[in-house]
């Protein structure tokens, strides 16, 4: 595998042999002095270039990275609409290293220094960005939630439970997976990410998808949250979903207490008719 100099090296090397090509800027997790390094780190690059349209007429000149075993065009998708203004590879390499490289018009900085603070300058010909630049991961902290923003969150978590409820009842195990993880797990993990930020002063980011929550909170609540993904048979939905419930009582009733915010009372009436569904469900099912 490609040490970090040698990729670095090979990045900046094109740039400066390639007229077209007038700043490189590198952004994500390399930047972030939070986040220890390790193999698995993209390299997220970006090229802001004179001529997008020359680049685009085909893919020889990436080869010039090392050869690509795998490679994905988010712009040049039809079933995954793009999301960048510029034009991405996301290029996976025979010795495994992964660069996601964007080239942008040169028209299109202004708005992007206006961006993600994540972002470190490597290289600018022309001297056009003014000022010192420090990467900062202060864009993903966890931000202290409004009065209406935690009651959304009640409100969203307790509003889909029944629809788990009825997915399982009706047999559809597939449909009350589909709402429970992606929809009551998104609002608990929201939850107790804010549970983090008033531990910790809204002073952090906790990393995408959550992946650090487990730095932040006590062993029984990260142990009690994993096992909620148990969920390959009707009976560990059940338990699963149980457990969810429990769980965002408690962190949204410390949340609530700590922030000064009023708790729902709605809780009380989804508890109650999610113990009688499953009471109902036991009893068709003859147990």
């Amino acid at each position: 595998m490609r040490s970090e100099k040698e990729m670095m090296n090979l990045v900046l090397s094109f740039a400066k042999q390639d007229e077209r090509i007038r700043i490189v800027t590198l952004e994500g997790s390399r930047t972030n002095i939070n986040i220890p390094k390790d193999d698995f780190q993209d390299y997220d690059v970006s090229y802001f270039v004179s001529d997008m349209d020359s680049f685009l007429l085909n893919d020889d000149w990436l080869k010039y990275f090392g050869q690509i075993i795998m490679m994905q065009k988010p712009e040049d998708m039809e079933l995954f609409p793009p999301e960048e203004k510029g034009f991405s590879y996301l290029m996976l390499f025979e010795d495994y290293n992964k660069i996601d490289l964007t080239l942008f018009p040169l028209e299109y900085l202004d708005e992007y220094l206006n961006g993600d603070k994540l972002m470190k300058v490597l290289l600018d010909k022309d001297y056009r960005i003014k000022g010192d630049i420090v990467a900062t991961d202060i864009d993903y902290h966890v931000r202290k939630p409004s009065a209406r923003e935690y009651n959304d969150c009640c409100n969203e978590f307790w509003h889909v439970t029944p629809y788990v409820v009825k997915g399982l009842c009706r047999k559809e195990i597939l449909f009350a997976i589909d709402h429970l993880n992606q929809i009551l797990r998104h609002e608990l993990l929201r939850m107790i990410s804010w549970k983090v930020g008033i531990e910790t002063g809204f002073s952090l980011s906790i990393g995408k998808n959550y992946k650090f929550l487990d730095k932040y909170i006590p062993e029984e609540l990260w142990s009690k949250l994993l096992s909620t993904y148990r969920m390959d048979t009707y009976e560990n939905v059940w338990k699963s979903l149980f457990i969810c419930l429990k769980l965002f009582r408690e962190v949204s009733e410390e949340v609530s207490e700590k922030l000064g915010y009023a708790y729902p009372d709605y809780d009380k009436h989804i508890t109650r008719y999610t113990k009688d569904m499953y009471e109902k469900y036991l009893n068709n099912m003859g147990i």
